[in-house]
């Protein structure tokens, strides 16, 4: 059994390396591309300033139908998510690459980003009454509502980190199995299909985001 075990914490690190590496590849692509969109900002954009202005436009459109204008002090964290998201997501499509959302750690982190920021963003606004949300409309239904409301808001970066992961995963297993059938002839109905499955997941991501973040921001009812 031993080596059996030396070889499953081996394999383990390795891959989180390699995860880990994917997602420096990420972090300084995105970083390249923004310095080469935003070297030389003119009226008449060039090419990558026209690509990150109606990428950095649809968020802010995205952000402000959702959240409102009050919403847009929250725009750096959600475009980050978005951007990060999407690319990680479509660079699983890419045969030899692996998508850093299709591993937990990866979705988590994300996850527990937004949680923080929720919680804290409803305490700066709301102060102590924030804590009045989870103890139900009327004082006697608090052993009721309580845990109810404890287990809902731990509910949601669990939601979000398995949703996001459980998807990607599922589109590189695919990935690898339609490469393993047709190595020379990839239908492009299922490339098409995962293209569209990754904006979805970056958007509901996001969209769940930011409808937390509003919700830490109303008043209870």
């Amino acid at each position: 059994m031993e080596p059996i075990l030396f070889f499953e914490s081996h394999w383990l690190k390795e891959h989180h390396l390699v995860v880990v590496s994917y997602t420096w590849f990420v972090m300084a692509f995105l970083a390249l591309f923004s310095f080469l969109a935003t070297r030389r900002l003119n009226i008449f954009p060039g090419k990558f300033q026209n690509v990150m202005e109606v990428i950095i436009g649809g968020f802010d459109s995205l952000l402000t139908d959702t959240m409102g204008h009050e919403g847009r002090r929250f725009f750096p964290l959600i475009a980050t998510l978005g951007l990060y998201i999407l690319t990680s997501n479509l660079l699983g499509l890419i045969p030899g690459f692996e998508s850093p959302t299709a591993n937990l750690n990866t979705t988590v982190s994300m996850a527990v980003v937004v949680f923080v920021m929720t919680h804290v963003v409803g305490i700066k606004v709301h102060g102590y009454k924030y804590v009045k949300q989870f103890m139900g409309p009327v004082w006697w239904l608090t052993p009721l509502m309580l845990p109810i409301e404890i287990i809902s808001h731990l509910s949601r970066p669990l939601s979000l980190s398995v949703r996001l992961f459980g998807n990607i995963m599922g589109e590189d297993i695919v990935l690898a199995v339609v490469l393993l059938l047709v190595p020379l002839l990839v239908p492009l109905p299922v490339f098409a299909l995962m293209i569209f499955t990754s904006c979805i997941q970056t958007l509901v991501f996001m969209l769940l985001a930011m409808m937390y973040i509003a919700g830490a921001m109303e008043e209870a009812h």
